[in-house]
């Protein structure tokens, strides 16, 4: 479903900032039915490679595969569920307004949009705020918004950037309940996220990116045996200090 080979990146130099590379050399691959979790310090090239997928960026080196495509096949995005880590709405449209936009590029008959809209703004519990303007919406709100658009077409894959990001305890638990889910249906899922126990939760295999490099890929369980560890939260916390200190 996804694959990075050799994959480099470098942001050029800028009026107020010098250049920076955020990845170097990276391979890995996510398997249809697969959840991935990219997990790493800010800066680690987490986002970037989202942005790499996504087509938003392009790679200095190497190639990336998405659904048997380059990203720059942009049909393929009919197949993608996109979470961005941050809202970005125009305020006077409302969620439903979003929804229609969404369905009509995805070539959705009206009918099944319609379904597929009322479906997914029940499940995230919206249906009731369907018509306000989305600048009228909370954060936790607005994230549940982005998942409505991210789903409505049943993706076969799902790229989430920071899912629980601006949601409250009871909303986080509701998402993660949601992405188990998902995950159980067979979808493939390949998300980033700062908790690690989310993560631990939730995927199949981990990487751990540090400073745009692979420092580990597999089960989070064996990166706690690796690492001598009780849990993955800890073996995490035990392998990023030890490659800190020997930098």
């Amino acid at each position: 479903m996804i694959a990075f080979e050799h994959v480099a990146k470098i942001y050029a130099k800028e009026i107020a900032t010098p250049a920076h590379t955020a990845l170097v050399d990276l391979t890995f691959t996510v398997k249809k039915g697969e959840t991935l979790g990219l997990i790493g310090a800010n800066g680690a090239g987490k986002s970037t490679c989202i942005k790499l997928l996504m087509d938003f960026i392009r790679p200095d080196a190497g190639a990336i595969s998405i659904l048997g495509q380059t990203p720059a096949q942009h049909a393929i995005r009919r197949q993608i569920g996109y979470l961005p880590e941050t809202a970005n709405f125009p305020s006077n449209l409302t969620v439903l307004d979003m929804l229609r936009f969404t369905g009509s590029t995805c070539n959705m008959p009206q009918q099944n949009l319609r379904t597929a809209s009322e479906k997914w703004l029940r499940r995230l519990g919206l249906w009731d705020d369907r018509k306000r303007p989305l600048r009228n919406y909370s954060k936790g709100m607005q994230q549940r918004a982005n998942f409505a658009i991210a789903l409505l077409n049943e993706p076969e894959l799902l790229i989430l950037d920071e899912p629980m990001s601006g949601l409250d305890p009871i909303g986080r638990a509701d998402i993660l309940a949601l992405v188990a889910e998902l995950k159980s249906q067979g979808r493939t899922i390949l998300f980033c996220s700062h908790i690690l126990e989310d993560v631990d939760r939730l995927v199949d295999r981990v990487l751990v990116l540090h400073q745009g490099r692979n420092l580990f890929v597999g089960p989070p369980h064996v990166l706690a045996e690796q690492q001598d560890c009780p849990t993955f939260v800890e073996g995490y916390l035990c392998l990023v200090q030890q490659v800190t200190k020997n930098a």
